[in-house]
C-alpha cells in the first residue's frame, strides 16, 4: 500500500492554498468548538459556499458546491460517551438536510449503487440522545466513504477518540481533502469524493493536540500529524485561537 507523507499532502492542494492566515467567523453553536471559536477554513476553493449547521451533537461547516460537508466539530465528555454507550438504539434514518437548498444538497439516490458507505464525520455511536443521533443520519453529515476503511480503520479510529473521551473533555474535529482538480464524484448530483478523511483533536487539560490522516481507499494504514502539519495538508486550522499547542499522543486504533 502506499502512504502518503506531508511533501505529497500539501503537493496534493498547493494551487489552491492562501498564503495568509484567515480568522474563524461568528457561530451559531460555540458550545461545539474549542473557545467557542470555529475551524477557520485557509483555503480558497474549499470555502466556497459554505455554510454552519448547527445540530444537538455537533456543528458542521457544509458545501453546496460539494455537496458534501467540509468538517464536523464536537465536545465530548466523560458524561457524554458514557451517555452515548448507555443509548439502545441506532436510527439509520439516512436523509436529506432540507436545512439546505434542494439544488445543493445531496440525496440518497446519489449513493445508491455508487460502491460507496455513507460514512459519517460526526459518528453516531458519540450521539448522547435519540434525536442527536437521528441528526447524525443527515445527508450533511455524509460523506462517500470506502466501505472497507468505514467499516474497520476509520471505525476503530472513532472508538480510539471515544475511549480519551472517557477520562477527560476533548475537542473533536473530522474533515475531508478533495483532490483540487477533477474530483471524483457519485450520482446525477454529482456528490464530491474525498481523497482523505481526517479526525482531529484538541486536549484543552494539557494543551495538546494531533490528527488521524488516512486515504479514502481501501487496506489502508493511518498516518499521526502535528496540527500544523494538518493545517497545511487540509487547508483548515481545527483549533484556532488555542495557541502553540503540543503534539498529542493518540491512541492507536485497534480493529
Amino acid at each position: 500500500m502506499t502512504i502518503f507523507g506531508p511533501g505529497h499532502l500539501a503537493a496534493l492542494i498547493c494551487s489552491t492554498w492562501i498564503a495568509a492566515s484567515a480568522s474563524a467567523g461568528e457561530s451559531r453553536c460555540p458550545s461545539h468548538y474549542a473557545n467557542a471559536r470555529p475551524p477557520a477554513i485557509m483555503d480558497a476553493s474549499v470555502s466556497v459556499g459554505a455554510m454552519e449547521l448547527c445540530s444537538q451533537g455537533y456543528g458542521l461547516v457544509y458545501s453546496s458546491e460539494a455537496k458534501s460537508p467540509i468538517f464536523a466539530a464536537e465536545l465530548l465528555s466523560p458524561d457524554r460517551v458514557l451517555r452515548a454507550y448507555k443509548r439502545q438504539n441506532r436510527a439509520n434514518d439516512f436523509r436529506p438536510d432540507e436545512r439546505v437548498a434542494r439544488r445543493a444538497r445531496a440525496t440518497l439516490e446519489d449513493f445508491r449503487g455508487s460502491g460507496f458507505d455513507r460514512g459519517h464525520l460526526a459518528p453516531s455511536a458519540d450521539m448522547d440522545s435519540p434525536e442527536a443521533d437521528s441528526e447524525s443520519f443527515l445527508l450533511s453529515n455524509i460523506v462517500p466513504q470506502d466501505p472497507h476503511l468505514n467499516r474497520n480503520l476509520w471505525a476503530a479510529i472513532e472508538k480510539a477518540v471515544r475511549a480519551m473521551a472517557k477520562h477527560r473533555p476533548i475537542y473533536v474535529v473530522t474533515g475531508v481533502i478533495w483532490e483540487p482538480h477533477n474530483s471524483p464524484t457519485v450520482g446525477r448530483g454529482r456528490v464530491r469524493v474525498p481523497a482523505y478523511l481526517y479526525k482531529a483533536v484538541y486536549d484543552p487539560s494539557a494543551g495538546s493536540g494531533a490528527a488521524y490522516l488516512v486515504a479514502n481507499a481501501p487496506r489502508q494504514a493511518h498516518r499521526e500529524l502535528s496540527l500544523v502539519e494538518l493545517r497545511e495538508a487540509a487547508g483548515v486550522d481545527p483549533f484556532p485561537g488555542v495557541g502553540v499547542v503540543a503534539k498529542l499522543r493518540l491512541p492507536r486504533p485497534r480493529y
